[in-house]
């Protein structure tokens, strides 16, 4: 297959080339699984972070959970009684954290496949930078919905799985896109196929929610609620920080 380069050095490749597991099945000289290196670091940065935790000696396993993983009645406690000992940093710090904890490795597994599918095609679009700053705001996004919604709860969150949800909403914005519109277009957010695929996500997580899939007595391991405030938030940021790499910014008049 002929593969063109955009200015900035990155090969131009069909949507099927895109999605890690989606690679042309003819003969080529390419691995069967072709994701980019910054997926990969991802991954790997996942599990590691997972065995370290439950390697650990002691008590510190359970310790690292309930200090890093984010925890809904440890912020309304703020605001009732005052900031923390850490103050604003140690409320901060759990946004980010909770995203690299995991509660065993099926957990970390199926996060890390999820990402391994929808991570490469958001890679390619973005770069290195821009892919992990993506990554992060989506899991953010995420943490803060669910603080919203559950608000003082004291079951502990934790997972990749709410950035990881906004990985898969740009991919398919990012696929679509290149289906239907051009090799750096992205589908309208109120385009058939956009929408379709969105209410079929909020409708296995609403299931999720009413079924209570994933939730033990102190942690929350499908949290739905995040998983739709991750979903939604790669969908609409894709649109904002999503002009592909080498691609010129447009510049009216």
């Amino acid at each position: 297959m002929r593969r063109e380069r955009r200015s900035g050095g990155w090969p131009m490749k069909s949507p099927e080339d895109e999605m890690a597991f989606l690679q042309d099945t003819r003969p080529s000289r390419e691995p069967f699984l072709n994701a980019p290196p910054t997926v990969l670091c991802l991954i790997g940065l996942l599990l590691a972070t997972h065995a370290v935790r439950v390697f650990l000696p002691g008590n510190l396993p359970d310790d690292m959970l309930l200090e890093y993983s984010l925890t809904p009645a440890r912020y309304a406690a703020a605001l009732a009684q005052g900031m923390p000992p850490q103050g604003v940093f140690g409320l901060l710090v759990p946004l980010v954290t909770y995203i690299f904890l995991h509660a065993d490795f099926a957990h970390v597994g199926i996060n890390s496949l999820w990402l391994l599918v929808f991570g490469p095609i958001v890679a390619r679009r973005l770069g290195t930078l821009r892919f992990l700053l993506f990554f992060l705001l989506c899991g953010i996004a995420a943490a803060l919905l669910h603080l919203a919604v559950y608000w003082g709860s004291p079951m502990q969150v934790v997972g990749a799985s709410g950035a990881v949800s906004g990985l898969m909403a740009a991919g398919m914005r990012i696929l679509y896109g290149r289906l239907y519109g051009g090799a750096d277009e992205l589908a309208p957010i109120f385009s058939k196929p956009i929408l379709g695929f969105s209410a079929v996500w909020v409708i296995a997580n609403v299931v999720t929610g009413i079924l209570r899939i994933g939730v033990s007595d102190d942690l929350t391991l499908i949290a739905w609620v995040a998983h739709l405030g991750g979903f939604f938030a790669g969908l609409f940021l894709i649109g904002r920080i999503g002009r592909p790499v080498g691609m010129e910014p447009y510049r009216p008049g």
